[in-house]
């Protein structure tokens, strides 16, 4: 197993401090099941932001629903506002292939056509197979496909990486 330092939480204040000059006033965060709806949590209430943020979920829209399923959050959409016309910031943990961001695209256009749709991520460790890019990244890191990077939150809010090996 390789090993792999990467510090959430400092990465977190990197995505901090990107949102807040990437964020126009009238836009909405959007975070993405589960690390991303646990990051614009977070910067909500960071950002002392007015309102809720939403939480999208790519699983309906997925190019492998059929193996897949419902695993993965399939009912956690919830957007608490009007998306016709509205600046989205999408939020996500890890940005790899491509394939969940434009899943996501295509949920939140099951809600209504949005003015602009930006993104931001934790990490972008590149391997993209769709021509999809982050607005911001907080860190850039280059791992073998087989290795998948996962965000983890304690009970105490904080964030941590682990590292794991895909089957398969």
């Amino acid at each position: 197993m390789s090993t792999l330092s990467l510090d959430a939480e400092a990465l977190y204040a990197e995505l901090l401090a990107g949102v807040r000059r990437l964020l126009p006033a009238d836009a909405a965060l959007v975070g993405i099941w589960s690390g991303g709806a646990w990051l614009a949590e977070r910067l909500q209430v960071d950002l002392q932001r007015a309102g809720e943020h939403g939480v999208i979920s790519s699983t309906l829209h997925r190019d492998d629903y059929r193996a897949r399923g419902l695993a993965g959050g399939g009912d956690a959409t919830r957007l608490p506002f009007a998306i016709d016309g509205a600046r989205i910031l999408l939020i996500d943990d890890v940005l790899f292939t491509g394939r969940t961001i434009r899943a996501v695209i295509n949920e939140l256009y099951d809600f209504g056509r949005p003015r602009a749709v930006d993104l931001a991520v934790l990490v972008d460790r590149g391997g993209r197979e769709l021509p999809i890019q982050a607005s911001f990244a907080a860190a850039k890191v280059v791992l073998p496909a087989s290795q998948r990077l996962r965000l983890a939150r304690g009970d105490d809010g904080r964030f941590a990486f682990s590292l794991q090996e895909q089957k398969g």
